[in-house]
Order: C-alpha cells, then sequence, then structure tokens
C-alpha cells in the first residue's frame, strides 16, 4: 500500500494529515483560530497545520436527509488521509456537519473560509447545499471539490474555483436507461421524482430527454418532498396506468421508502432510478423490495485497477462497505494531494487551483481520471442492479 500510494507524495512530505471529525454541536478535533492560516507553523495555534502544511475542509452531511451518503464520505475521505500519511504526506483534513441543508452548509463553508483559513474545501454532500455555499468559495477564491454533486447544471457555473469528481446525471443516466432499455426491453414509463432538491429535479430533467431520446412513452408523472414518507397515491396513481417500468429521481431514504411502497402496493414491474439510489441505505432500508432495480454509476465495483483494489481494501479494513460515495470521496483527496503534486508542493489557494488544472489521467477507484475543460468529472461510468441484495455490475 506505500509503495502504491508513493506516486502521488514526492513533493508532499511537508503536509501534516490529521482528521478532524466535528459536527455542529463542537465534538471533535480543535479548529483553528481566527487569524491562522494555511503556513501557520507548527505548535503556533491548536489545530493549526505544521509549516508548509494544507489545512481541507471536507463539508458532509453527518445528519439529515442525505446522512446515508454522508457517512460513505467520511469513511472514504478518512481512508485517503491515513494512506497518504502512511506514505509520508502531511495533509490536515477537518471534517464538519452541513446537515443536508443550505443554512448549515453556508455556515460550514464560512468557517472554513474566514476562521480556518483552509487551502482548499471537499464537498458539500448535496447539490442542493452547493448551490448555496459554492458562490462564498468563488467569491473567496478557495478551490471547491465536488465529490457527490450531480446536478447536470449549476454546479461548476459557478465559477472557475468550482470543481467535482463526480459525473453528472447527464454524463450517466442516458448510458444507464440505454443499457436498461436493452435489458428490460420497455416502452412506456411511468415518472416520480423530488421537486424540491436541485439533485433530484436535476435527475429528472436528465431522465425525461433520455426517456424521449430511447422513444419511451411517459404515460405519467407524479411527485413529492423530501419530508414525505407516503407515497402510495403517487404510486396508485402511476400503476393505474400500467407503465412498463417505474422511473424515480430521489435521495436514498426517500427511494427506500417509494421502492418498498410500491412493491407493497402490488407492483412487480422493473425500477429504474436515478443516481440517488447508490447508497448502502437504500439497500439496506429497501430490503428484498430492491431486487432488480437498476441504476447509473460512476464507480465500477469491479474495476481490477490498482487504484480501486487500494481502496476496496482500505474500506474493508475500516468496516465500511464501498460504494460510488466513498470512492468518490476517496478519490478527492487524492486528487488534490496529486494538485499539490502538480503546484511543486505548494499548498496554498492559488496553488492549489493551478495544480487542479493540470490534473490528468490520475489513476483512481472510478478509472483513469480528469477534468474537462468544465472542471467537470471525465471518466467511463457503469451500470448497476440489484441482485441478492447487492449492486452488481451490469456487462
Amino acid at each position: 500500500m506505500r509503495a502504491a500510494a508513493n506516486r502521488f507524495l514526492s513533493p508532499l512530505l511537508l503536509l501534516a494529515v490529521v482528521t478532524g471529525c466535528k459536527d455542529k454541536a463542537g465534538s471533535g478535533a480543535a479548529s483553528a483560530p481566527a487569524g491562522s492560516s494555511e503556513n501557520a507553523p507548527a505548535g503556533a495555534a491548536a489545530g493549526a497545520p505544521a509549516a508548509g502544511g494544507a489545512v481541507i475542509g471536507a463539508a458532509l452531511s453527518i445528519t439529515g436527509p442525505a446522512a446515508s451518503y454522508g457517512a460513505q464520505q467520511r469513511a472514504g475521505i478518512q481512508a485517503a488521509v491515513e494512506e497518504l500519511n502512511a506514505a509520508g504526506a502531511r495533509l490536515e483534513v477537518r471534517i464538519e456537519d452541513d446537515s443536508s441543508t443550505k443554512e448549515q452548509g453556508i455556515t460550514v463553508f464560512q468557517k472554513f473560509i474566514n476562521l480556518d483559513k483552509v487551502s482548499a474545501i471537499i464537498g458539500p454532500t448535496l447539490s442542493n447545499t452547493a448551490s448555496a455555499a459554492d458562490p462564498l468559495a468563488q467569491q473567496a477564491m478557495v478551490p471547491v471539490l465536488a465529490v457527490s454533486n450531480t446536478a447536470a447544471t449549476g454546479i461548476t457555473d459557478i465559477g472557475n474555483y468550482i470543481w467535482r469528481d463526480s459525473l453528472t446525471e447527464a454524463q450517466v443516466i442516458p448510458g444507464a436507461f440505454k443499457k436498461a432499455k436493452e435489458k428490460l426491453g420497455f416502452n412506456t414509463a411511468g415518472v416520480l421524482y423530488g421537486n424540491d432538491d436541485v439533485f433530484t429535479k436535476a435527475g429528472y430533467d436528465v431522465m425525461q430527454k433520455a426517456l424521449e431520446n430511447l422513444q419511451i412513452k411517459v404515460l405519467g408523472t407524479q411527485t413529492f418532498a423530501k419530508p414525505d414518507r407516503d407515497y402510495h397515491a403517487q404510486i396508485t396513481a402511476l400503476a393505474a396506468l400500467k407503465p412498463d417500468v417505474l422511473v424515480i429521481s430521489a435521495l436514498a431514504d426517500n427511494a427506500a421508502a417509494i421502492v418498498s411502497q410500491a412493491r407493497q402496493s402490488g407492483y412487480t414491474g422493473p425500477i429504474v432510478g436515478g443516481n440517488g439510489f447508490n447508497s448502502p441505505g437504500f439497500l439496506k432500508n429497501a430490503g428484498a423490495a430492491a431486487e432488480g432495480v437498476m441504476v447509473g454509476t460512476s464507480w465500477n465495483s469491479l474495476g481490477t485497477g490498482p487504484a480501486n483494489q487500494r481502496f476496496l481494501e482500505a474500506m474493508k479494513k475500516r468496516g465500511a462497505n464501498p460504494d460510488q460515495f466513498s470512492a468518490q470521496a476517496y478519490t478527492g483527496v487524492y486528487i488534490l494531494a496529486e494538485a499539490i503534486k502538480l503546484a511543486g508542493g505548494k499548498t496554498g489557494r492559488e496553488d492549489i487551483q493551478a495544480g487542479l488544472a493540470k490534473v490528468h489521467d490520475l489513476d483512481t477507484p472510478l478509472g483513469k481520471f480528469s477534468f474537462t475543460p468544465a472542471r467537470d468529472a471525465q471518466h467511463e461510468p457503469s451500470v448497476q442492479q440489484v441482485k441478492d441484495g447487492k449492486f452488481q455490475i451490469v456487462q
């Protein structure tokens, strides 16, 4: 593992790796006080990085509707940090809870930017939160690496300091739907989506276009909101239209309840989901009802590359179930390490921004990773289906 990680690290021997997980109640590692900087000397202040070090902030949904994603992201980040540390790097990552809300996301970003004086930010978990918090980082010229923001538009459009390693719904859904049609042979669809979230609404927009391009007739469309827990009315209305397939854009908790209630209501047809389904939380909460569900994914669990094998082993050692969200978060740490390397080991905000622009064909669990000219992720997506309680890649 040490040799495999060293490729990223030769210029990074002056960076301190200390994982901090601090929720909004104040538990966890101490935060840097106002006035500290990315180049503060070691021991100058509690929580300050060592000389020449970089502090990276990570805004994750540890609580709230997206908590199932945030837990996986935290595991991925901590695993990557431990590996880099074992190989001799010195990088500090501070994790804060964005609570799956715009308001808390803004608060966390303000803390990272103004108090912790971070060199870069990973997150936030949801596109909805990013749409409100990212402009703060753009204005302050702090690089942001989104590791799960998949809304097709509106994220990297915020500005040139916003990057992401998560494929957009527009990059994943069309291919997933094409593969699903080939495997399932459907010609009509009923659609259900969350209309109060940037991510689920964006997913619906891409789904609608993909269905149109595949000449799939949409028989009916229903909506719901994140706080909803009863979806029987929407499911009954769609099932009455007798669609060949039920298409859903939802976050994991909503998705699990919708799929479970659809099966309880007697719907036995195929279900195709959006990116929000890619969570162990969905599998756990939906149980047997999840069998057969198909969804596009940015991470191939069967990938045989050394980076993916290292990631799988790291997750196993942590007792964590690897998924797309942990893979993207893990990759995000390595991308920032690579950016620092490409910046000659410099860790200022402008240095990391310049380094990110040079990342190309980096070996990651997601495959060979590069950024598009628009700072979006560029790598090959996959399609998976739930079989025997697990997501399995569809060949």
